[in-house]
């Protein structure tokens, strides 16, 4: 990989078009572009599943920012613990865990609820890497018909035994749905884990009714936190997260998609709080902990959990200043079907 200078002759563009892996080995994968310079480095900081050492770069012409180099497939599995997804806990410390998601998912149910009646349009809503399943029984007891789809077959099973929600294992781009049965696809916090995210957002138009809604999630890579913490920001996430997306990076990939942009928000209480927590004490986090595997007796377990509740808590009022002024940690974006 090259280096720019940012003294050199090179034409910025306003913004990215399609994402694909298919363009030259170690170019920019939305422009083709081979010079970029670099924001950070850094490796596995939460997981720890490697040592390997990754460029966070910017392209000298589009400026998209992605991961360099990109590992291979085969490669990029293995950065996936197995447990990869949340699993429901049992006891007391569980029904609270479960209260305080339901709580905070409330705010991704209220977005899309909102969405689903100005589009006025019956349908499926398919939820792309649904996990357990929340957020689709929560917009299910409002009444909205849904369906999840997720990778991971042991999340998909929690997500019909626990939740009550009916869900396939796959990819999206194998997905047995047929076209145009659904009102809305949601994708949270999947297009920033794609080599060719234009394909997943290609399917999900066939997939949409026509005037049917896309809503997509992504961390803000113009956010401050970023500024702020660099390649130790959780939003970077080295090395599962391949693309680094700003709001006009998003924008312009779903509007070169077919679709219409029709609203933003920058903020999540589930996850920018969270996240910010997450960069200032990875060793904290419950669940970077329980997929390590960690032995912790158990007083050592709610002590830790007590600490990053509050850490959490204490993040608040930066997370909403950061979002107030359009530089939150999270891009949630409303894109309706053109016909």
């Amino acid at each position: 990989m090259e280096e720019f200078d940012s003294a050199q002759s090179v034409k910025p563009e306003s913004g990215v078009s399609r994402i694909s892996r298919e363009t030259e080995e170690n170019a920019c994968p939305a422009c083709g572009e081979t010079q970029s310079r670099t924001l950070a480095r850094g490796t596995d900081r939460l997981y720890h599943t490697t040592g390997k050492t990754f460029l966070i770069a910017e392209c000298a012409r589009c400026h998209l920012i992605r991961l360099y180099p990109w590992p291979s497939p085969e490669e990029l599995k293995g950065y996936y613990p197995e447990n990869y997804w949340f699993v429901p806990e049992t006891g007391t410390a569980g029904k609270l865990a479960e209260y305080y998601r339901r709580l905070v998912v409330a705010d991704h149910v209220r977005f899309v609820w909102r969405a689903l009646e100005t589009a006025g349009i019956e349908g499926t809503v398919l939820d792309v890497g649904c996990g357990g399943g929340l957020f689709l029984r929560l917009l299910a007891e409002r009444g909205a018909r849904v369906a999840g789809l997720d990778v991971a077959h042991p999340a998909a099973s929690v997500a019909w035994t626990t939740n009550g929600v009916p869900a396939l294992c796959g990819e999206l781009l194998r997905s047995p749905l047929r076209a145009e049965s659904c009102a809305a696809v949601t994708m949270f916090h999947v297009l920033e884990h794609l080599s060719d995210p234009s394909a997943y957002i290609d399917e999900a138009k066939r997939l949409l009714k026509p005037g049917g809604r896309l809503i997509v999630q992504v961390p803000n890579a113009a956010c401050w936190q970023f500024l702020l913490f660099g390649e130790r920001w959780n939003g970077i996430d080295i090395p599962r997260h391949l693309i680094h997306f700003r709001a006009r990076d998003l924008r312009a990939l779903i509007e070169d998609c077919g679709f219409e942009v029709l609203r933003e928000k920058h903020f999540s209480w589930r996850d920018n709080p969270a996240g910010l927590a997450t960069s200032i004490a990875p060793s904290l986090d419950p669940m970077a902990r329980r997929i390590r595997g960690l032995r912790e007796r158990r007083a050592g377990t709610a002590f830790k959990d007590l600490v990053y509740f509050l850490l959490v808590a204490g993040s608040w009022p930066l997370a909403l200043l950061e979002a107030a002024c359009g530089r939150g940690a999270t891009i949630m974006v409303e894109a309706r079907r053109k016909t």
